[in-house]
């Protein structure tokens, strides 16, 4: 198998924020603690050198990746990192990223520390000003990587359970594959246009770096799905759609002017749209089984998008797997229902073939034609002969 890498980030200076030594009995980790139940929320507020405590089972590769990117000094999770149900990659990628990680069962740490709080962990332990106030277990990075090879070999019961959950679904939520989904009428044209639709998810920075050529081409109709949003904008761009429960979204994303289309429940509770009510923004409510970004494709596909590119969507085994079991039945099932027209982020950048740009063009036929002049001015015969042309054109045209 080959190893995953995320890259690792030297030890801060003790006179930092944070400070992180060897000594016996495990690493010793010091520094001011954030705390966020929900990891795509908390990653918003981290800064570098800080300690995450979180709650999230079986850590995904996307959270992962932004716990590395926010650049903290350790992680606490409440819950299990990895359940054993399947091999996520989330722990993988914070070991690998030189971050200490500790699993703190049965406390709630939530209740026991407060944001901001000084902290400092002695493997497995956690102290505040001086004082114990919790016992987890520190996880060894290479305990971290040989209990995820394990259960790649072992792969064969998740695949199990999720082939079983699919069937399930293909039954409770039909409507994905029969189509009988009721949509309102949306402002915004997607008929026989490129949808661009943008997840929160695997390599979606890398991914839209790599599509700035092909949106400044061909314009695309730009969905970002909840979070998407202010991926979007942080390249440069703005959504021109809203898909999603509105809860990762930033306030300033929300108000840029995009359509936003609240995802519902299929019995029509729909949380986000609380949030936008407090807000003053108009939105559109749409029920439907599945997730935000299940929807957001069936609404590109059922308005007669002529193709769909996903960004930081799920488009293999492992990475359907490593989001959620259950959530990602019903994106397979979308999947089989869209059909030929969606396509991966990745294969459009490799394919794409960007348009050279009228300034460049310009400069090439600039080039040329100061070239030309050049040689007929140095050259005596073409000199001759241009002269000759220009008086029979004064000539033709009477000057």
């Amino acid at each position: 198998m080959p190893r995953v890498t995320a890259g690792r980030r030297p030890a801060p200076a003790s006179t930092g924020a944070s400070a992180a030594v060897e000594e016996r009995g495990g690493p010793r980790v010091a520094g001011q603690v954030r705390l966020g139940r929900r990891t795509e929320h908390l990653v918003k507020r981290l800064e570098p050198g800080e300690i995450a405590v979180i709650a999230h089972r079986d850590l995904d590769r996307v959270s992962g990746e932004d716990l590395v990117a926010c650049g903290v000094t350790a992680v606490v999770n409440t819950e299990p990192y990895s359940s054993g149900s399947y091999p996520n990659m989330g722990p993988l990628l914070l070991a690998q990223a030189g971050v200490h990680l500790v699993e703190c069962l049965g406390t709630d740490l939530f209740e026991v520390l407060s944001d901001g709080d000084a902290v400092e962990l002695r493997g497995g332990e956690i102290r505040r000003a001086g004082r114990t106030v919790a016992h987890g277990t520190a996880l060894d990075p290479e305990d971290v990587l040989a209990r995820n090879e394990a259960l790649r070999a072992e792969i064969e019961h998740a695949l199990e359970a999720f082939a079983r959950n699919t069937v399930e679904r293909m039954v409770e939520e039909r409507e994905l594959l029969s189509g009988k989904l009721e949509l309102p009428r949306f402002d915004t044209d997607l008929r026989d246009r490129p949808v661009l639709i943008v997840v929160r998810g695997v390599d979606h920075r890398r991914d839209l770096r790599a599509l700035r050529p092909y949106i400044r081409d061909l314009k695309p109709v730009l969905v970002a799905v909840d979070g998407g949003a202010d991926a979007v904008r942080d390249e440069g761009f703005e959504p021109d759609m809203i898909v999603g429960d509105m809860d990762s979204a930033s306030d300033a994303a929300l108000r840029g002017g995009a359509e936003l289309v609240v995802h519902a429940y299929p019995d029509g509770t729909a949380p986000g749209r609380a949030h936008l009510t407090r807000l003053g923004l108009p939105h559109k409510v749409v029920p439907a089984p599945g997730t935000s970004q299940d929807l957001a494709m069936l609404i590109a596909a059922e308005k007669g998008a002529r193709l769909i590119v996903s960004v930081g969507s799920q488009f293999n085994l492992m990475e359907f797997l490593d989001k959620s079991r259950r959530g990602m039945s019903s994106t397979f099932l979308t999947r089989l229902r869209i059909g030929e027209i969606l396509v991966d982020a990745k294969g459009v950048s490799r394919l794409y073939r960007p348009r050279a740009g009228l300034l460049p063009v310009a400069l090439i036929v600039a080039a040329g034609l100061l070239t030309f002049l050049l040689v007929v001015l140095t050259t005596p015969g073409l000199n001759e002969v241009a002269e000759l042309l220009w008086l029979k054109l004064q000539v033709l045209l009477g000057l």
